[in-house]
């Protein structure tokens, strides 16, 4: 069983001993029930991690010793970005928590004319807090070293203008996208893809995107459910030019 992983902000400290941070140590202490001379494992989301053993434990303190820095992370062959149009708070929960595990570079909710929640203001500001706690819980549990960048939502227009000149590859899932993506040319090193909501693009938000660059794409003969397009999708992309090949 793999030891437990807890993560620390940057920068994280190569010293002799380490304090964990408040909610890591009540998580260590409270709910996994650790002991002194346990194995545990830091990361900072920047791909630094440690392997440590539990010296200190007791009340809302746990010390760690017996420092050891871990391998560092490779550079995935192919940057992911995932924009998912805003959907239901479950949904887009599940959509970060498994766009992480697989190795997304970065996750943009985009509010389209379809989109379920609209969020500006303070409440786009918790949602993405919440969001990045969920990353960061999905680095715990995979093994992670490296956060994805987690964006607040943007509305779709201007998110597509900023992605006007953006070196990826763009992509967009549509149930009646023209062509597979493994017929696409293989990115240069970055690629987008863009996912709509529980009821599709408009024919406004499509138009839009096609005149952005981004090209319309089919996953199989089946109609996906949105969680499960943005899944699928970053599968496929890793499958054919990114981590999976290098398992």
């Amino acid at each position: 069983m793999s030891a437990p992983r807890f993560y620390c902000t940057p920068p994280l400290r190569f010293g002799t001993t380490l304090e964990l941070p408040p909610e890591a140590a009540h998580h260590a202490h409270r709910v996994l029930r650790l002991r002194v001379n346990d194995p545990v494992q830091l990361f900072d989301g920047e791909g630094n991690a440690l392997d440590a053993r539990i010296s200190e434990i007791g009340g809302k303190r746990v010390v760690l010793g017996m420092l050891k820095p871990c391998a560092t992370e490779p550079q995935p062959p192919l940057r992911i970005m995932l924009a998912q149009a805003m959907c239901s708070s479950e949904k887009m929960d599940w959509v970060v928590q498994k766009a992480t595990e697989l190795g997304a570079a970065e996750i943009q909710a985009v509010q389209t004319q379809r989109s379920v929640a609209k969020l500006s203001g303070e409440r786009a500001e918790r949602r993405t807090a919440h969001w990045r706690s969920v990353a960061i819980a999905a680095c715990e549990q995979c093994g992670r070293n490296v956060l994805p960048q987690v964006h607040a939502p943007q509305e779709f227009s201007a998110w597509l203008a900023q992605m006007r000149g953006a070196a990826y590859a763009k992509f967009i899932l549509q149930p009646e996208g023209s062509t597979a993506l493994h017929k696409q040319p293989p990115p240069q090193g970055s690629a987008i893809l863009l996912v709509g909501p529980e009821g599709g693009f408009s024919e406004d938000d499509a138009r839009m995107a096609h005149l952005a660059g981004f090209a319309p794409i089919r996953l199989g003969k089946h109609i996906l459910r949105t969680e499960t397009a943005a899944i699928a999708g970053i599968a496929a992309l890793q499958t054919l030019w990114g981590d999976f090949l290098y398992v």
